[in-house]
Parts: C-alpha cells; sequence; structure tokens
C-alpha cells in the first residue's frame, strides 16, 4: 500500500470515529436501536417505558423504592397487611403452643381461643401489653420474647419509612397536557406549559427539552437521533406563576419544515428535564415528562391563566393549564 492510499485509509478510519463520537454525544440515553413505532420512551408519570427481563428476584422487588415512591393509600395498606399477617402468624404458633398456656382471660369471653391468641400477638408486637392475657409457659414465654424483638425491628423500620417519605422532596409541577405550535414574533414555535401545584417555593429552575425521532441512516437502516432543542428561556429564579416554555422553529431548529405528517412517520416524541431548589427542604428536586408527536395541536395558542389581581393579589386558574385557543400560524 502506498503512502496516499495509507493516508486515505487513516483519514476513513478517522472520519468514522468522528462519526460515532458524534452519534455517542447525541445519544442521551436511550441509545440509537430503539425504532419501534408508537412506543414512547418516557411514560406520562416520569418513569422510563423499560421493562427489564432476567434480573433477580430481589432487584425486581425493588422494595425499598416501591415503598417510598408509591402512593399514601397503597402505603398504609401494605403497612395494615403486614401488621395483620404478622399477628395471624403469631397467632397460629401460639394455638400450636396450647392456647391454655396464655391465662388471664377465658376463650369465650374474646370469641375462642384463636382471637384471645391473636389479641395477645397485638399486644405483645406493638409492646403495650394490658396484662390480661400472659403467658404461662416457658414455650409461650419465648415466643413472646422473639416477638416483642420482631416488634420493635418493624416498628423502628415503619417509622424510618414515615420519615424517609414525609422527608423526600418532590417536584409538584404539572404539565400541561398538550403541547402547541403557534406563532412567535415571525416564526412559529412549539410550546408547552408547567406549574407548581403546591404553595412552596422552587427557586433556581432549569429544563433542557431533547427531540427524539427515527431517521433512515444512509444505506436505509432506520435508526433513533436525538437533536437537544434551543429554548428562548431554559432557566428561571423564580417560579411564582405558569412558564411558558418556547423553542422558536428557525432554520436551524430540528423541526424547520416539519409537518404534522412528517412527525408521525418518523415516530417523534419530545423529552423534558425538569430541575429546580425547593426551599422547603434546601434540596434539589427532578421529574421528567414527553409529548408524542400526537399530542400537539397545531395553530393553536395557550389563553392566559390570570383572572387578573384582586386586592393586589395575583389570581392564578390551574385548572386552565391546558385551554388553547386557534391561532393562524406563520
Amino acid at each position: 500500500m502506498n503512502s496516499s492510499n495509507r493516508r486515505f485509509s487513516n483519514q476513513s478510519s478517522v472520519d468514522r470515529k468522528l462519526v460515532e463520537q458524534e452519534e455517542q454525544r447525541n445519544d442521551i440515553g436511550f441509545g440509537t436501536k430503539i425504532t419501534h413505532s408508537q412506543s414512547r420512551l418516557i411514560n406520562k408519570d416520569g418513569s422510563f417505558n423499560i421493562t427489564r427481563i432476567n434480573d433477580s428476584l430481589w432487584d425486581r422487588l425493588n422494595i425499598y423504592n416501591r415503598l417510598i415512591t408509591m402512593g399514601w393509600a397503597q402505603f398504609f395498606s401494605w403497612l395494615l397487611l403486614a401488621y395483620l399477617f404478622t399477628n395471624t402468624l403469631f397467632a397460629g404458633v401460639y394455638m400450636l403452643a396450647g392456647s391454655d398456656t396464655l391465662k388471664g382471660v377465658d376463650d369465650r369471653a374474646l370469641n375462642g381461643p384463636f382471637w384471645k391468641c391473636f389479641f395477645f400477638s397485638s399486644q405483645t408486637l406493638t409492646t403495650v401489653g394490658y396484662g390480661h392475657i400472659s403467658p404461662d409457659s416457658f414455650l409461650t414465654s419465648c415466643i413472646a420474647a422473639f416477638e416483642s424483638m420482631i416488634g420493635l425491628l418493624a416498628f423502628a423500620l415503619a417509622t424510618g419509612l414515615l420519615y424517609a417519605r414525609f422527608s423526600r422532596p418532590v417536584a409538584h409541577t404539572r404539565f400541561s397536557r398538550i403541547a402547541v405550535i403557534a406563532p412567535y414574533l415571525d416564526v412559529n414555535a412549539w410550546m408547552f406549559r408547567i406549574i407548581n401545584t403546591r404553595a412552596n417555593q422552587l427557586i433556581d429552575l432549569n429544563i433542557t427539552v431533547s427531540l427524539s425521532r427515527i431517521e433512515p441512516k444512509a444505506d436505509g437502516t432506520p435508526t433513533r437521533k436525538y437533536y437537544g432543542l434551543n429554548l428562548e428561556r431554559s432557566k428561571v429564579t423564580f417560579f411564582p406563576t405558569n412558564w411558558t416554555l418556547v423553542h422558536p422553529i428557525t432554520s436551524e431548529s430540528p423541526l424547520y419544515g416539519c409537518t404534522p405528517q412528517d412527525m408521525e412517520t418518523s415516530d417523534s416524541e419530545f423529552l423534558i428535564s425538569f430541575q429546580a431548589m425547593d426551599d422547603t427542604f434546601a434540596q434539589s428536586v427532578h421529574t421528567r415528562y414527553s409529548y408524542r408527536h400526537d399530542e400537539i395541536r397545531w395553530g393553536h395558542k395557550f389563553r392566559p391563566m390570570f383572572d387578573g389581581s384582586q386586592q393586589g393579589t395575583v389570581t392564578l386558574d390551574l385548572n386552565r393549564l391546558d385551554d388553547t385557543e386557534e391561532i393562524a400560524l406563520n
């Protein structure tokens, strides 16, 4: 191989590496191989639309994360279920050891021996110990001692979970159900709107938006590409009202010249990452959201959410977050 061919080969190798590096930079974490149409990357609740298989049972259960992130009704339902299950289990153990070894109350007074064992278990587990039922043998005393230790550990764990749930900062932001394509200055723009649903203050907000869509390679193979969208304003210091995020569709925008049909064909999805500082907890909060191509209204603009001022106070109607009206595009 002569020197000119070697130089050409080296240059081709360098070009391939540059292309691979550029594709790697454009990948925001989902990879380029997800090309299933009608499959969103981020669910509406902010979770990733990924199903894992062949993971271990413990990793699949992920008990602590589930107990921290599940709803309050579901959390207390699990606590109640665990409480009833534990007492039922120990009631069965006391029955096997002999219900007659629990003295103080006649079985008929508590509707049978099982319920006497159950209520004794609940008093032992919670360390209430009313004293009207007590173990009268070495075996039941050992069982009661072991149950007392289980009760102390269980309630310490439950208390820790309650504290973790209360102290865990969460971004209580609401995104508009739809995004819009509306006039902006002398061009059109892609827009969506968010609000803080709680009275706590969020400061130093930062939002990034990426466009994900399927594009063919040179050989016709479909691949998923990612483009960072420049926003009119991606950072604000305070968040007392609603905030409309605007991406102007200029000639430099990846949306330039796109039509609704183009977005549907390319399975376009807008991926949003939100970060802010919650002054209540003095900690950072974050959330995610996405809009697919079928969640965009073309030729619509958002209506104002303000009702004006009443006695010097600005009124913000949260029910107007999704209100839009038709408007001609530029």
